[in-house]
Parts: C-alpha cells; sequence; structure tokens
C-alpha cells in the first residue's frame, strides 16, 4: 500500500505539470509545420508632437531609423526581429529612460526627450549589451520647430 500511495502523489504533480505545459504551448493548432506565430505587436502610443524613431532590435545589435537628433521629444518604436527577448535602454543627459521587455516578433515604444549631450542606447536584457546590442547618439543644434514657430531659412541645419 505504501508504494502504491507514493506513486499517486509522485503521479499527481507530475499530471499537474503536464497539464499547464500544455496550457502554456499555445502551439499553432496542430499544424506539424514547426513555425510558430509572433506575440501581436503592442500599439504604439506616441505623444502628439513626437519624432518617431525606429529602433530594430536583432540578436546583438541594434538599428536606429535616423542618425541625427536634435533636442525634443522622441518617441523609439523598438521592434524584436532577434530570437531572444530585448529591451530598449537610453542613458544620458536626460536621464535613464527604459522599455518594457519585447519577446520575439512584438514590439513597444518608449517616449524620451532628449537634451543636447552624447547618449547610450542598448539592451539591458542579460547582458546584451556586452555582446555588442548598443549604440550612441549625439544631441545637438536647435530644438525641433513646433507649428506656429518661427524658422530662419538661412540656417544651414545641425551645425554644418
Amino acid at each position: 500500500m505504501t508504494k502504491t500511495r507514493t506513486r499517486a502523489l509522485l503521479a499527481l504533480p507530475a499530471a499537474a505539470l503536464a497539464g499547464l505545459l500544455a496550457a502554456c504551448g499555445g502551439g499553432d493548432g496542430g499544424s506539424s509545420s514547426g513555425t510558430t506565430t509572433p506575440p501581436p505587436a503592442q500599439k504604439s502610443t506616441a505623444p502628439a508632437g513626437a519624432t518617431r524613431v525606429t529602433a530594430d532590435l536583432a540578436d546583438f545589435r541594434i538599428t536606429l531609423s535616423r542618425q541625427t537628433f536634435t533636442p525634443g521629444t522622441y518617441a523609439f518604436v523598438a521592434k524584436n526581429t532577434g530570437h531572444h527577448d530585448h529591451a530598449l535602454e537610453v542613458e544620458g543627459p536626460g536621464g535613464e529612460n527604459r522599455s518594457s521587455t519585447v519577446s520575439p516578433g512584438g514590439s513597444t515604444t518608449l517616449t524620451v526627450t532628449l537634451k543636447d549631450g552624447k547618449y547610450e542606447i542598448y539592451c539591458p536584457v542579460d547582458g546584451h549589451k556586452d555582446l555588442g546590442m548598443k549604440t550612441e547618439i549625439t544631441v545637438t543644434g536647435a530644438p525641433v520647430n513646433k507649428p506656429g514657430t518661427p524658422t530662419s531659412p538661412s540656417s544651414p541645419g545641425n551645425g554644418y
């Protein structure tokens, strides 16, 4: 009787774990193609007036859609095109800002107000920065003009 009771006690947690794993597996509806559907992208919540910058987060590099920055508000849309979880952190004179962690195929938006100076942009997840997942930008020049603000046509732009 003791062996039967021990087996029953061991089988119960094993069955519960198997049920939990099956529920979390989510599969692709029984298809045997071996591919999975990426999670739906999160909505971009960029505030009005923010300049949109796409940040491609791959294994293990970050590619930004623009290379020049002037002071102002930016919405970094971080798209995870890699096979690992990633996030985006922007660190510099304007402070330190971190996005949520994004699963492969997902995206998130990080809104940051940049001031003049140098910024480091990197993935703060599990040492990814040390694997080369980082870049630097320099913010310089006049702030981006808002509607109704006079502009100077003789300005060469960006100090060049």
